[in-house]
Parts: C-alpha cells; structure tokens; sequence
C-alpha cells in the first residue's frame, strides 16, 4: 500500500505505475543475467565479438533495474529484487541454450529482445495515459534496447536483409534457423 507518492500524482496512479515497473525491473533483472549466461557460455568462430559484445549490454540493462527500482521508490512503492521474487513474478520461460555457438545465441537472444522491447513499449503506453517522467524514463531504455537488438541483428541478417529467425516463436527455433 502506497503511503505518499510524487506530487501530482494520485495514489491509484502510483499504484498502477509501481506494479507496471516492478514487472519491467523483473524482466531487467532477467534480461541482464540471460545477456551473461550467454556471455558465458558462447563458443565458435565468433566468440569474442559477440562475447565482447555482451558486456556493455549486460551493464546498461543493470543500471535501467537500478533505475526502475528507483522509481518504484520515489513513487512510494517497495521494489522487490531478490532472486525468489524474480522467479515467482516472471511470466515467461528461463531462457534456453546452454553452451552453443554464436549464432545460436544470437538467433535466440533476438527472440529475447522481441519480448523485452514489446512489454517495455507495452509499459510505455501505461505511464503515458498518467506520468510523463516515467514514460521518458521507459522511452529511454526502449531506445537502447532496440538498438542492442540492431547489433544482435546486425550478425544475423543476410545481405538482402533478411532475418533467419523471422518465422520463429521460440528462442529454440531461432537458434535452429540462425544456424541452419
């Protein structure tokens, strides 16, 4: 229960808002140790690029949990980051690869990426209808996000433009077709 938030603001807005982020920090929180898992756990021809790669993502998506648990905060919630909580909270599956090569990867993480980037747009259209400054907040991740997935992309793509993993629900199958 929300005893204050920031000015302007009701408390039901708050609310809404606090619980829209806390899903969004959990997702970070998962994103961020599934950009290291596969940091990990990459092998092949081009490992050290993609394993290069990672490391700058894995640390931008840390500080936006930082960030989102900050804003739960200012907006009188409690963010809740513990493992146990992350696992109860999540609504989607622990990612899938183990040790594989770097297209695997790549076809996978950009599947990951899909997700990531259509539930943050999802919370922007939350905090739009209510507070600007969380909406600016989650524009400014969603940026960069989809420019990390640009550079998963970029690895993936043919010449024509074309993505192997187009037609691929799952990080399984695009990790099959990226590599095929």
């Amino acid at each position: 229960m929300l005893e204050f938030t920031v000015p302007g603001l009701s408390n039901a807005d708050s609310a809404t808002l606090a619980d829209t982020l806390q899903k969004r920090l959990t997702a970070c929180n998962d994103l961020h140790l599934t950009l290291k898992h596969v940091h990990w756990n990459v092998v092949g021809p081009n490992f050290i690029s993609v394993h290069e790669m990672l490391d700058p993502q894995v640390e931008l998506v840390r500080g936006y949990a930082d960030v989102l648990a900050e804003r739960i905060a200012t907006l009188g919630g409690s963010p809740v980051g513990t493992m146990g909580a992350n696992a109860d909270h999540r609504s989607w599956d622990d990612y899938s690869l183990g040790r594989d090569t770097a297209q695997a990867h790549l076809g996978a993480l950009d599947k990951v990426y899909d997700g990531m980037i259509g539930d943050h747009r999802k919370a922007i259209a939350v905090a739009g209808e209510v507070d600007p400054v969380t909406e600016d907040i989650l524009i400014g991740q969603t940026a960069e996000l989809e420019k990390f997935q640009w550079f998963v992309r970029a690895h993936l793509e043919n010449a024509a433009g074309s993505l192997p993993t187009t037609d691929d629900a799952s990080e399984k199958g695009a990790a099959r077709s990226a590599t095929a």
